[in-house]
């Protein structure tokens, strides 16, 4: 059995110990891309770690609660995930679209509002705005139902094009009422009201947890952690794990403990389930 690794600050290690104390009133957060699943060019071909599900699967029934908060849609993380009808994932949910969509593993089905309309209207004139920044040739928009994003990781230069189209995404986004979240070589446009901190913050709270572990790996998992620090000032321990990389460093400076990619919360994951044995 792998020992578990100790978390750098005072608050992760009485957070973590209070998971080991009381699982079963504790939440696990985990983030998608990034943390459960590698990053990939195309967003499309992502897929959880090979090692994830059956991780996940051995930890969920000692654990209260486990949630995927992700900005992607519920449906799609679930396929990509490959969550849906595995033993021992009865209690997981997945937080879609940070939060604005729902889909549970009980009745498999996923709950949501109506899109915002201001998404359709960005779809529109995306491509236009891509072609008068210069940008255009090796980005590519991903439809995410009730976002839209683009990608520079694929372009000549993914930073230069990232920071190219900051400005006029950020523009078009405001004119229709979204924002833009910056991620890994993607900009996503959305709508405001909804992050992974509401997500994670509402969930912990509906679920009566004492405990919460959060693992993210960009920026769109800020708002996670500072829920966590949020709830831990209210007296409710937490754990913040960051899934490391050399292209977001905020999240690891925030951290109580770093691991190594997604393959580092697999471990951690599987070794939390040892221990719970």
């Amino acid at each position: 059995m792998d020992p578990l690794p100790t978390p750098a600050t005072q608050a992760g290690r009485d957070g973590l110990a209070a998971l080991l104390a009381k699982p079963r009133t504790a939440v696990i957060g985990l983030d998608f891309d990034g943390t459960l699943a590698p990053i990939v060019a195309d967003p499309e071909q992502a897929r959880a770690h090979p090692d994830a599900v059956p991780a996940l699967a051995a930890l969920a029934p000692k654990v209260a609660h486990v949630a995927v908060v992700t900005g992607r849609p519920a449906g799609v993380a679930v396929r990509h995930g490959g969550f849906a009808g595995v033993p021992g994932l009865a209690h997981l949910t997945v937080l879609g679209h940070y939060g604005a969509e729902r889909w549970d593993a009980v009745t498999g089905t996923v709950s949501a509002p109506a899109p915002h309309p201001g998404v359709a209207a960005v779809r529109a004139e995306l491509p236009g705005v891509l072609d008068r920044a210069g940008a255009w040739q090796g980005t590519w928009i991903e439809e995410k139902g009730r976002a839209v994003a683009v990608h520079t990781r694929r372009a000549e230069d993914p930073e230069a094009a990232y920071e190219a189209l900051r400005g006029p995404l950020t523009d078009l986004a405001t004119r229709h009422g979204l924002i833009v979240e910056p991620g890994r070589m993607v900009l996503e446009l959305r709508p405001p009201g909804m992050d992974k901190g509401v997500a994670l913050s509402e969930y912990v709270r509906e679920t009566g947890a004492e405990a919460v572990l959060y693992a993210g790996d960009d920026l769109g998992d800020l708002p996670a952690f500072a829920a966590v620090g949020e709830l831990r000032s209210e007296g409710l321990p937490g754990l913040l794990v960051c899934s490391g990389s050399s292209e977001v460093t905020e999240l690891a400076e925030k951290a109580d403990l770093v691991v190594d990619g997604p393959e580092g919360v697999v471990r951690l994951l599987r070794t939390l389930a040892d221990q719970l044995d």
